[in-house]
């Protein structure tokens, strides 16, 4: 038997995410049409030695119970959420629920990162570990660019028994080009190890007469695994599929991408076909479509692009890589570009919503997402894609989200919630 933990943080991180995190939380915010750590879910319960998902984090139980209830019915597999009462740290979590994870004697257990996307290995990134000579933790790693690399936790590995010898979390110099993508299956001893560090903390909270909450706090990749490296119990699986991190609005817009690609082989019936039956409108493939969407017959949409439901999307649109959250409009001959669009939201007759992709540069191998800050040096806006933010309705004063005029132009802007813009906006902040 097998379970998973998945942990998905709390209100406090993920501010890079906002404002789409504003009205739901980060681990929730729909990619390719569902919950951003659904994808996580799916990669799970296609295991079949796999039982119970456990979600590990410090988001109230209300924000996050509906979602759980929900998948329960739609998987044949255990799921709970387990509320830290604090932020914990990543090994911290793990400690804190040690009798639920251990709880029937689970052969391992997977850990995943909650912002992470991919397609997910776990049933390699097992097998490889049951091969191994009684290894603690084995790591998912990939290769990222060597300036990428000093970003991510970086490995020294041998190369013949894939042990790790090295382990450094955000080097200031380079180290390697093999980073770790936030993904482990672990042996239930490491309880032991994660103890170790939790009594250490703890005696060292009372000779200084700190916090015995401090004690709880471990982070998994500086307390656990560094040490752990070079003494035989610690190892990583190098993988080529698709890996990123969703750190920022323009990581989802990419992420979006590539979870279309991949259902095209695992669900082609999320994907709306060019020509289909009943379907009139033109699209250009990869596109994903709520079916609760009315669509007019000479709209354009794609590639990649996602539209949530009870979205209505007027003559003339078109739309590429981008996403539709559920109950906006579009309406007739607007243009949407490289931009998320808000639940509630309404985009006028002929206005254009544009952003600048940030992808991995393509000529460079293995590079990764940038993930670059809100403004560059100058204090400007760094270019990225545009935003309009989102509130759940009841939180509504003006019936919308973000209300953008006919006729005008969004270029390279992030647009708060529940803002009735007047003018064209180009590389600007509307608060």
């Amino acid at each position: 038997m097998l379970k998973a933990i998945i942990l998905i943080g709390g209100p406090q991180k993920g501010t890079r995410f906002r404002p789409l995190s504003l009205d739901i939380p980060k681990p929730l915010f729909p990619v390719a049409g569902l919950p951003l750590i659904q994808h996580h879910i799916e990669a799970c319960v296609s295991i079949e030695e796999l039982k119970e998902i456990l979600l590990v984090g410090f988001y109230p139980a209300a924000q996050i119970q509906q979602f759980v209830n929900d998948l329960q019915h739609q998987y044949n597999v255990t799921i709970k959420y387990l509320q830290e009462f604090t932020a914990l740290g990543t090994a911290g979590g793990l400690y804190h629920f040690r009798d639920q994870i251990r709880y029937g004697n689970p052969d391992a257990f997977f850990v995943m990162n909650g912002d992470v996307c991919a397609d997910f290995p776990l049933d390699e990134l097992y097998k490889f570990h049951k091969s191994l000579n009684n290894p603690l933790v084995t790591i998912m790693g990939t290769e990222a660019t060597k300036p990428q690399s000093l970003h991510y936790g970086c490995m020294v590995t041998n190369k013949t028994t894939h042990e790790v010898t090295h382990y450094v979390e955000k080097p200031s110099s380079y180290v390697s080009t093999l980073i770790n993508c936030g993904i482990y299956v672990f042996s239930l001893d490491i309880f032991h190890t994660i103890g170790d560090v939790f009594n250490a903390k703890q005696q060292d909270c009372y000779r200084n007469g700190n916090s015995s909450r401090e004690a709880g706090y471990i982070q998994l990749e500086q307390e656990i695994l560094a040490p752990l490296a070079g003494t035989g119990k610690l190892f990583a699986l190098q993988v080529t599929k698709w890996w990123s991190q969703l750190k920022t609005a323009g990581s989802a817009i990419y992420a979006n991408r590539h979870y279309l690609e991949l259902y095209r082989t695992k669900h082609p019936e999320r994907l709306r076909q060019p020509n289909s039956a009943g379907d009139s409108c033109t699209i250009y493939p990869d596109v994903h479509i709520d079916p609760t969407t009315v669509i007019h017959n000479s709209a354009v949409l794609g590639p990649n692009v996602s539209i949530g439901s009870g979205v209505v999307v007027g003559p003339g649109v078109r739309i590429r890589e981008s996403i539709i959250l559920s109950d906006a409009v579009i309406n007739d001959h607007s243009l949407i570009l490289h931009s998320i669009v808000g639940r509630n939201s309404r985009i006028g007759t002929w206005a254009r919503v544009e952003g600048t992709p940030s992808d991995p540069d393509p000529n460079k191998a293995f590079a990764k997402m940038e993930n670059p800050p809100l403004f560059n040096n100058d204090g400007r806006l760094n270019p990225s894609i545009t935003i309009l933010g989102s509130f759940i309705s009841e939180f509504l004063s003006c019936g919308c989200a973000v209300s953008v005029p006919a006729e005008t132009i969004l270029l390279n802007s992030i647009v708060l919630p529940n803002k009735e813009l007047s003018r064209s906006i180009k590389n600007e902040i509307i608060l």
